[in-house]
């Protein structure tokens, strides 16, 4: 089977330095490095401990969870900083680059005879097995050599060998590369960010199509419009009601989906009956990073879109083709 890799747009790393390729290159040919080895002369991280391998097993579980704050511990200061600032879609895609896998996932640990770390992790479609080797240590920095499977996959037949890098950091091991490629976060989240603005954006517009559904079928149930988007988000508590109808889910109840916030203006003086109306804007929350037009849903239907510089569109703007 396959592993399933994520589609992700846009380069997430770049080409690393003349002295970690020659340092890895010379790991590589290192017996003791692979997963379950011995018999290497070059300084090794003791079985069984902590250290780089602890530090890399703990990013592996919050790549396959996908937990964000979990993940961000394991970054250097200036990789945590840029990752913050990333769009939650992109900060999803970088995890997912760890594990080949595009839903999250139930982790389980084990070790191999050797007593090497074993990471599984299950989704319902597929699940990947990773397997970590010895840290071979230079000073503040160490290389991983990990093995990552189709956890059904016994024979080898489709193994991806990857060898990883961390780094010492205020007396943390923190990520430095995955492959051969450094890890530098802050020279590409602008060009992430613009890679993915046309996905957020479309998204943004699907967003006030949702809305806009969820309010008509608020309207027939109740026979009226509802007060503001929470009425028709999920009831924390009991069947849906006129005030947590269930129509949308928490975030859209919350004014807010993929780096867009949503507003939901009632027009006129009343919200009985069939001739009240109402209008929906989508704006970017970082303009110029979660996206650049503002969208607008006017009175009668119409979608309306243009670059406001992150203020509220209106029904001026050009029509949405």
């Amino acid at each position: 089977m396959n592993l399933r890799k994520s589609n992700i747009r846009g380069r997430i790393f770049f080409a690393s330095c003349a002295a970690l390729l020659a340092a890895m290159n010379a790991l590589s040919q290192e017996s003791s490095s692979k997963p379950g080895g011995s018999g290497s002369t070059a300084p090794s991280e003791p079985i069984n401990t902590g250290g780089p391998s602890g530090a890399l097993k703990a990013v592996l579980s919050a790549a396959c969870s996908q937990n964000q704050t979990e993940f961000a511990r394991f970054l250097t200061a200036r990789n945590r900083e840029a990752f913050t600032r990333m769009t939650p879609t992109a900060r999803l895609a970088l995890m997912k680059r760890f594990v080949l896998l595009n839903e999250p996932g139930k982790v389980t640990a084990s070790a191999n005879p050797a007593g090497r770390p074993i990471i599984r992790c299950q989704t319902p479609d597929v699940s990947t097995e990773m397997q970590i080797g010895g840290a071979e240590l230079r000073d503040n920095v160490a290389f991983l050599p990990m093995e990552l499977r189709d956890a059904t996959d016994t024979v080898g037949g489709n193994v991806h060998q990857i060898t990883m890098g961390l780094v010492r950091e205020d007396g943390e091991w923190k990520l430095l590369s995955l492959g051969l490629l450094l890890l530098d976060l802050p020279a590409l989240e602008v060009e992430w960010d613009a890679a993915e603005m046309e996905t957020t954006e479309k998204g943004a517009l699907e967003a006030l199509k949702r809305v806009a559904g969820a309010v008509e079928t608020y309207r027939n149930k109740y026979l009226r419009l509802p007060d503001s988007l929470a009425n028709l988000g999920p009831a924390l508590h009991g069947a849906p009601n006129a005030e947590a109808a269930g129509f949308v889910d928490s975030d859209l109840a919350n004014g807010m989906k993929n780096g867009y916030a949503i507003r939901y203006v009632i027009l006129g003086a009343s919200t009985i009956g069939a001739p009240a109306k109402y209008a929906l804007a989508a704006t970017p929350l970082q303009y110029g990073r979660t996206g650049v037009r503002s969208f607008f849903r006017d009175s009668n239907g119409g979608l309306h879109a243009a670059d406001r510089r992150g203020a509220v569109g209106s029904e001026a703007d050009p029509k949405v083709e």
